[in-house]
């Protein structure tokens, strides 16, 4: 007996990512439903996060992460204007404030200027006091092309994007399991009104639940599976003026872009996130982090007064990798990395995924129909 398809494609997760992919795919005139288990789009890796519209500065040339946040990032100032989403292009200043610090920063460069960043260049102290007169560095590397905007605003236009498509996001709409059937996959969600559907192709976007998700899919082998390691980092609130109109960064430790200053959409100074690794999700505060915060910032901005900084919250990373270990590329695995025709499932996808979502999602799309 033939099997009826409800739709087209099926994506598990609405956070930004698994909204651009469905938006990719109804782009292309497939049909395609959205399952989310939550109450509400972008409640998960989206939703804590620095709001940040990356560059493309960090990344290694010819990675996913390099390709795809600078079509991300272009793709993505684009439609936040077509859509009338705010944003601020204010740029980013990244500083070395210790002598080693400088050789790090000439390779940041020249690795920006071969992933086609634009208008990047190096400054020197001068230079960048001039542009931020609170600033305190040795040198520093502008990039002009990154800023700040309102993701949940960008969440919400790519969902009317997806139901103008005559698509679907289903919340209260857990992943429950799926299984391969000729031609798609029988797809089971749960919740307060469970439902069984069929879809031709499969996209596990997930973001912290990527790995549980993929491991409920009938045939897909555990060792395609990567290991999840939870990245907390928390943010602080500046009371008072914020000190600078562009975001300031610190030459990048290993595995994060480090502890970074941003000036919100409402004009407030955030700082943040740190890093640290936990074993389970967990979005508390410990106000007690202010004393690391303060030590941090003042290496670049030494006119923070104490106790100007109060907890504001926490985000999550899904990290494949753990404390000391090189940060890896984005995984997304196609038919090539576990054996199942039309599925292709996202791990990792942590910063600069916000940025690259649009660049992602048409990614899975060209991979799924070509």
């Amino acid at each position: 007996m033939s099997i009826t398809f409800d739709f087209d494609a099926c994506v598990i997760g609405a956070g930004a990512v698994g909204l651009a992919t469905a938006y990719a795919l109804g782009k292309r005139g497939l049909s395609v439903v959205v399952l989310e288990r939550e109450a509400a789009i972008g409640q998960g890796v989206s939703s804590r996060n620095s709001e940040v519209i990356h560059g493309g500065l960090y990344y290694e040339p010819g990675s996913l992460k390099a390709r795809l946040c600078v079509d991300g990032r272009r793709r993505l100032y684009a439609f936040l204007e077509q859509h009338a989403v705010a944003f601020d292009r204010c740029g980013k200043l990244v500083v070395a404030t210790r002598p080693e610090e400088e050789a790090e920063l000439d390779a940041l460069h020249e690795r920006a200027v071969e992933n086609g960043v634009e208008g990047v260049r190096r400054l020197t102290a001068a230079e960048a006091k001039a542009m931020e007169p609170q600033l305190e560095c040795l040198s520093a590397i502008h990039s002009p092309e990154s800023g700040v905007f309102d993701s949940h605003g960008y969440m919400l236009a790519l969902q009317g994007e997806i139901e103008g498509a005559n698509g679907a996001v289903a919340l209260h709409a857990p992943f429950e399991r799926a299984a391969p059937v000729e031609g798609g996959f029988r797809v089971e969600a749960g919740g307060e009104q469970p439902a069984t559907l069929h879809a031709r192709r499969l996209v596990v976007a997930g973001g912290l639940g990527a790995q549980a998700a993929a491991a409920r899919i009938e045939g897909f082998p555990a060792e395609a599976i990567p290991t999840l390691h939870y990245g907390k980092g928390v943010y602080f609130r500046l009371a008072g003026a914020a000190p600078f109109a562009r975001l300031i960064y610190p030459a990048p430790p290993p595995g994060s872009l480090g502890l970074h200053y941003r000036r919100d959409l409402g004009g407030q100074g955030v700082f943040g996130p740190d890093l640290r690794y936990v074993e389970a999700e967990d979005y508390g505060v410990d106000a007690a982090r202010a004393d690391h915060f303060y030590g941090a910032i003042r290496r670049f901005w030494p006119g923070l007064p104490d106790g100007a900084l109060s907890a504001d919250y926490a985000g999550i990373r899904p990290k494949l990798h753990g404390p000391d270990e090189p940060q890896p590329d984005f995984r997304i695995d196609d038919q090539t990395a576990h054996g199942l025709a039309g599925l292709v499932a996202l791990f990792g996808i942590e910063s600069p995924g916000l940025t690259s979502s649009l660049a992602i999602g048409d990614e899975v799309a060209n991979r799924l129909t070509r």
